[in-house]
């Protein structure tokens, strides 16, 4: 088997900016290969109301603190900003960051954020999917050196919309996030360089098959992209002291366990018990995974994932 890729996401809420900047050098120092953050205006774990930084500025901000991980929003809600706008943005950070940007984009789905802010939400998750379909089809154009004129009836009113300068990378990829059967999934089918999903392994499994089946409606090689698999993993000796860092971690968060109980994504844990999931999702092609680290960052985890779980990975 060939070795596992490792990313590292660090929630954007319940920290101070120097944590928050100190996490990210600390996931470079430690080999990982990609950094990301949330693309969210209100905190999405327990109480709303605490603080939580903007998604794109954090990346450009970590470009200038990190010199190798690869960057982007896991992912960036395409309701808020306009496509021909995030397309700007990602190329805007491949530059600062000397070529490592990754554009990472899903159709949203929290209402308060878009109530309290004022962005159009839309009346169905259906038509934010709808709306996806076409932003992503915009963007991939973009950064690709074409101009963009919107056809009739859309949700964009483009005209000869053209992006300058080009991103620094030939093809800057494009990550979609979700797992929808019917729209999703087809629009990474599509489009995408990468797809992150979560969940159980018969989830993924189900999602897998769906992706691969919407490969061949459009004509797309499956292997082109990339499957990450998210999860949520804090890693002691013991599962009962994970569980006390976990709980400790969800109280600073604002958060009742009762609220994360039944959250499968939370990979709670020993080593070994850690690995032992990352294998069962290798094996149904999930090569890289990205992990999301709650405030404050735990630098055991991460200092064990790369250190003692990859290695078990590998070499199962």
């Amino acid at each position: 088997m060939s070795d596992v890729r490792l990313g590292v996401l660090l929630w954007s809420q319940a920290t101070d900016w120097p944590s928050f900047e100190r996490g990210a050098t600390r996931v470079e120092e430690l080999g990982y290969d990609s950094l990301w953050t949330w693309d969210h205006l209100y905190a999405i774990f327990g109480d709303p109301y605490q603080p939580i930084f903007e998604g794109w500025t954090t990346l450009a901000a970590w470009a200038k603190v990190t010199s190798r991980v690869r960057l982007g929003l896991l992912v960036g809600a395409n309701t808020f900003r306009n496509p021909g706008l995030v397309a700007k943005e990602a190329a805007t950070l491949d530059h600062i960051s000397d070529g490592r940007a990754v554009l990472g984009i899903g159709g949203a789905w929290m209402e308060p954020e878009h109530t309290a802010y004022g962005i159009e939400f839309g009346k169905s998750p259906g038509e934010r999917l709808t709306w996806l379909d076409e932003s992503v089809g915009a963007m991939r154009a973009l950064l690709d050196g074409e101009s963009v004129t919107s056809p009739a009836g859309g949700r964009y009113r483009f005209e000869d919309l053209r992006l300058l300068p080009r991103p620094l990378q030939d093809h800057l990829p494009i990550m979609i996030g979700g797992s929808g059967r019917r729209k999703t999934l087809r629009t990474v089918a599509k489009y995408a360089d990468q797809w992150n999903a979560m969940g159980s392994v018969e989830k993924l499994r189900d999602a897998e098959e769906t992706l691969r089946r919407h490969c061949d409606d459009v004509g797309r090689d499956e292997s082109q992209i990339e499957r990450t698999a998210g999860c949520k993993p804090i890693i002691r000796d013991t599962e009962a002291e994970a569980r006390r860092v976990w709980e400790a971690q969800m109280a600073h968060n604002r958060t009742p366990m009762s609220d994360v109980e039944d959250d499968d994504t939370f990979w709670v844990g020993t080593p070994e018990q850690v690995a032992e999931k990352m294998i069962e999702r290798r094996e149904l092609g999930f090569s890289t995974f990205l992990a999301e680290l709650a405030a404050p960052f735990d630098d055991e985890t991460l200092d064990r994932w790369i250190g003692e779980v990859k290695p078990m990975v590998d070499s199962a």
